[in-house]
């Protein structure tokens, strides 16, 4: 009966399968407030956004009306709205309040709104009859552009995250295992789908399975890196049509004793292919990965021909982008076909 299949370290859109359990030192994370108010999801950022400035607003408005309250300006406003010409007939016109027009906690948050957020209606304002006021004043400013600048920035970074721009790199959904210049390899194709460029992309392999030192130590995620090659040579490539990428299997590859026979056996191997590379409109680096499992791979298949020249310039056809077809390949590991070679 055929194993239940290994759970992938890596997806094919690149995510990680890793999930964080009983982690004790929770506070780590608050320490760097503005990394994971950026990682948080969208609804909980904008929740956090709406809090911040629906907070202040509410505590600074506490503080006005307590400042109105203890200066005595709540009752002085009772008092002109009671009888509006005592002011004439009493000589109480002469008092002075510390915020004019402030005469409940409602009028006190709306002049809480209109001095963080610098609205200024005109109807309200401070006066230079309490000190307090306007030390107040100046630290709801301060606080107001502090909370503008951490939130907008959040807001900036989360719909500027280099992930969006690897949304757009695309690799093959298989990758295959055919002969090239009489050596078997393991090749896949990788493509960017927009025209601005990926500067300076790099692009690396690494071999994740199950292993066991002589020691008996289980490690069960062993990463392997494997050399990968590429038409121009080195890990730097020029990914401005769609590349085969392709690995030499040879003595020093993880895959050197693998055939068509026991390749899906392999239910623990999986190959990650990491590309990363600087975004040319915004200057940000950004990474993209996939991975391929055992039954992903296709021996004897050969990725078709999707670059033609047409009108003078070249047409890339993607919807061919991963297609394949047979191609004559040995049924045998990379070290038989070596070894029948040195016979030869």
């Amino acid at each position: 009966r055929a194993r239940e299949r290994r759970a992938r370290f890596v997806g094919k859109n690149g995510a990680c399968n890793v999930a964080h359990k009983n982690i004790r030192e929770q506070g780590r994370f608050l320490q760097d407030v503005f990394t994971t108010l950026v990682d948080l999801k969208w609804p909980h950022t904008l929740l956090i956004f709406t809090m911040s400035f629906l907070c202040s607003w509410l505590l600074f408005g506490m503080v006005w009306w307590l400042i109105a309250f203890a200066h005595g300006d709540l009752d002085h406003s009772t008092r002109l709205q009671r009888s509006p010409g005592e002011g004439a007939a009493g000589g109480s016109d002469s008092f002075v309040p510390c915020v004019t027009s402030i005469h409940s906690f409602t009028s006190a948050f709306l002049f809480s709104i209109e001095v963080q957020v610098t609205i200024g209606f005109g109807g309200r304002m401070v006066t230079e009859e309490c000190p307090a006021a306007i030390l107040v004043l100046i630290v709801q400013n301060i606080v107001g552009l502090v909370i503008n600048a951490i939130m907008l920035g959040c807001i900036f970074m989360k719909t500027s995250q280099a992930h969006r721009r690897a949304e757009t790199l695309i690799f093959s959904k298989h990758a295959v295992i055919a002969l090239r210049e009489g050596k078997l390899c393991f090749m896949l194709r990788v493509g960017d789908l927009r025209k601005s460029m990926i500067i300076s992309a790099t692009i690396r392999m690494q071999v994740v399975k199950k292993t066991a030192s002589l020691e008996g130590e289980v490690v069960p995620l062993n990463q392997i890196d494997i050399q990968m090659e590429n038409p121009v040579g080195g890990n730097s490539i020029f990914l401005v049509s769609p590349l085969i990428i392709y690995h030499v299997i040879d003595k020093n590859s993880p895959l050197y004793d693998i055939s068509p026979l026991n390749l899906h056996h392999h239910e623990d191997l999986e190959i990650i292919v990491i590309l990363e590379g600087v975004v040319e409109t915004t200057g940000i680096t950004t990474q993209a990965r996939t991975s391929y499992l055992a039954d992903e791979i296709l021996w004897g298949q050969r990725f078709v021909p999707i670059v033609a020249e047409e009108d003078g310039r070249y047409s890339v056809d993607y919807s061919k982008f991963g297609n394949t077809v047979k191609v004559p390949t040995p049924s045998c590991t990379a070290r038989q076909l070596e070894e029948d070679k040195s016979i030869m």
